[in-house]
């Protein structure tokens, strides 16, 4: 099996001086730390290792990108964006819990908030390139 082409960026990264192949791995590095250091909370607020403990939590992190302001045609993102959109969708989570609102809900809530952000950033790019 033939290795993958490099991506654009990744062959002007490296002619540019940058080590591909180490910050590729720094990185991978870096996402299981922070995997196994969110495993451990999770772990610890349940009290026990649950296998299905962040069950959908991949939904809200989709949403809390394109509140943050995540094009969904690709781009650039920013870190103070990625912050407020995952507030957004962490006081989202915790009103719809305090209101004791049915979890098929939460989720169709959820589901219509990213609808809605993908929606709003697919009509700015419309305006921008009208």
């Amino acid at each position: 099996m033939a290795a993958p082409r490099p991506t654009p960026r990744a062959r002007a990264a490296r002619l540019s001086g940058v080590d591909v192949r180490k910050v590729d791995f720094l990185l991978f590095v870096n996402m299981g730390f922070l995997a196994s250091l969110a495993a451990i909370v999770t772990t610890s607020r349940a009290g026990a290792a649950v296998s299905t403990a962040g069950n959908l939590y991949e939904m809200d992190a989709i949403a809390a990108a394109y509140i943050g302001g995540a094009a969904v045609s690709g781009g650039i993102g920013r870190v103070s964006g990625a912050i407020i959109g995952a507030l957004i969708m962490g006081v989202l989570n915790m009103g719809l819990s305090i209101m004791a609102v049915d979890s098929a809900w939460q989720q169709t809530i959820k589901g219509l908030v990213l609808l809605l952000a993908v929606a709003v950033d697919i009509i700015g790019k419309r305006r921008t390139e009208a």
